[in-house]
Formats: structure tokens, C-alpha cells, sequence
């Protein structure tokens, strides 16, 4: 018995080997058109996130109107790339409709980059991405960064403090023990597993790619990876003073509770009686 995992691997066994079997069943059009609109629902599932924004507690406004839910659907992707953008210089875009033309780009620069996925040729190059670009190799090393940032510089106890201000209540402890000690131990295990097993990249079993292949696809992947070490020696480059000191002084957390104008009014700490100002209107 030869099974269809071990027969078609990675991305051949969804679009060569079940669409095969699917052709030999009885109404086969109908079972292939529902086994490709099954494949469509799994991606828009991955990249498209419900959210419902509320608050946490109920306040009633002045007008007596309640807040309402709000129910959206937001590719992750794209709000992430164009989020980071956008906060990371804030004031180069200041036009009208800012995040409405990067995202419009955003998803131009996409559709380019796929049209080579569409080719005769296209099912190579989707492999070498998905290898590569979209591996657990990438995702697991930003998380392990990710995780050891939180933890260990900007600290555990001050982010479980901001999620609480965020939420209306502190996560459970063992929320701040997967962050500094168990997730990251996982990631960087899982991690250095995958790059002591690497094997070249192959298609069914059969191809294998040349040598300036598997150099792109070192080169999607470390175009990720690289990001976070490479902007950490750059801003050691840039600060001023020994080593320690740049160390110290990029390493110290700036957010705090004092950035009050980052906090939504609900969440916002009530103000002392003296700092209140009250305004009386006259009768007369």
C-alpha cells in the first residue's frame, strides 16, 4: 500500500495527488469543485483574523448610547507589514488616505510577486517559498526573539501590567513562565533540530534544485531572520558612549504607565481631586 503523503510531500499533495483521486470518484467535477473551494476557505481562514472590539466594562456615555461591537475581518499580513511601516515613520506619511495607499501597494507588490506562481512553472517556485520564506525555520527564531525581548528586556511583569491595563484583568501566572522560559526553550530547540536535519529541497521526491535555488531560498529566509540582529548592531553603531552604556540605554524600556496619551480614556487612570478643574456656569 503506497500512501499519498509519502508518495506527493509538501504542497503536491493537495494540488497532484488528491485532485487525482477526486477525478476517479463519481460526479468528479462536483467533488473537485468542492475539494478546491475547501482549499480556498483554509487560506482566507489563515490570513483573515475576527476581531470584536468592545470594552471590557460596560460604561454608558453621556448620551446614554451604549458602545457598539464592532465586528471586522483584517488580513494579518498586510495590516501587520503596513502597521510596521507606518509606525516606524510617522511622519513621512502625513497625506490624505495614508494606510489606504499602503495597503493598495502593499497588496500591488503581492500580486506581482505571485503572478510567478501562477506560470507552468509556478508550483517550483510556491515550494521554494514555502520552504524557505514561510518555513517553521523563520517563524520559530522571530519567536524565540520575540519572546526573549518581552521577557527578559522589556520584562515579563511590566507586559503582563499592560496586558491587564488592556483586558481589565491580569493573566494567570504561567502566562509570564511560558514567556521567559518555556516557549523560547521550545522555539530554540525546535530551531537548532531543523538545522541539524536540513535536507536540500526536492519536489516529489524526484527534483531536486539547483544550487542557485537553494541560494535563493537562504536568501528569503535570512532576509527575515537577518532583520533582528542586523538592526540591533546598527543602533549599537548609533548610540553614543561605551559599549555598556549603549548596551544600558538601549536596553531600557521607555514605555511606561507615564505615557498616558497612548491609553484609551477608559483605561486612562482617574486624576487626583487637585488637578481637576471645575467649571461652574451663572444663572443669572
Amino acid at each position: 500500500m503506497v500512501y499519498l503523503g509519502s508518495a506527493f510531500p509538501g504542497p503536491g499533495l493537495a494540488f497532484i495527488a488528491y485532485p487525482k483521486a477526486v477525478s476517479l470518484m463519481p460526479v468528479a467535477p462536483l467533488w473537485a469543485a468542492l475539494f478546491f473551494f475547501m482549499l480556498l476557505l483554509l487560506g482566507l481562514d489563515s490570513q483573515v483574523r475576527s476581531h470584536s472590539h468592545s470594552r471590557s466594562h460596560s460604561h454608558s456615555r453621556p448620551d446614554g448610547r451604549e458602545s457598539l461591537t464592532r465586528v471586522g475581518l483584517q488580513f494579518v499580513g498586510v495590516e501587520g507589514f503596513v502597521t510596521g511601516i507606518m509606525d516606524l515613520f510617522p511622519h513621512r506619511y502625513n497625506y490624505k488616505y495614508k494606510r489606504e495607499i499602503a495597503v493598495a501597494l502593499c497588496c500591488l507588490l503581492c500580486f506581482i510577486i505571485d503572478l510567478s506562481m501562477v506560470t507552468q512553472g509556478g508550483m517550483y517556485v510556491f515550494q521554494l517559498f514555502d520552504y524557505y520564506s514561510a518555513s517553521g525555520m523563520t517563524l520559530l527564531w522571530q519567536a524565540f526573539c520575540q519572546c526573549m525581548v518581552i521577557s527578559w528586556v522589556y520584562g515579563a511583569d511590566r507586559f503582563m501590567d499592560d496586558v491587564a491595563r488592556m483586558i481589565g484583568y491580569r493573566p494567570l501566572p504561567w502566562m509570564k513562565w511560558c514567556w521567559s522560559f518555556i516557549t523560547p526553550c521550545v522555539c530554540l530547540g525546535i530551531f537548532l533540530f531543523h538545522l541539524v536535519n536540513y535536507k536540500p529541497l526536492t519536489y516529489n521526491n524526484d527534483y531536486i534544485y539547483p544550487w542557485w535555488g537553494e541560494v535563493i531560498g537562504w536568501f528569503l529566509a535570512l532576509s527575515s531572520m537577518l532583520c533582528i540582529p542586523v538592526s540591533i548592531i546598527y543602533q549599537l553603531f548609533r548610540a553614543k558612549g561605551s559599549f555598556s552604556q549603549r548596551w544600558t540605554h538601549l536596553t531600557t524600556p521607555i514605555w511606561g504607565r507615564h505615557h498616558l496619551e497612548y491609553m484609551a480614556p477608559d483605561i486612562k487612570p482617574p486624576q487626583p481631586e487637585e488637578h481637576k478643574i471645575i467649571i461652574s456656569e451663572s444663572v443669572m
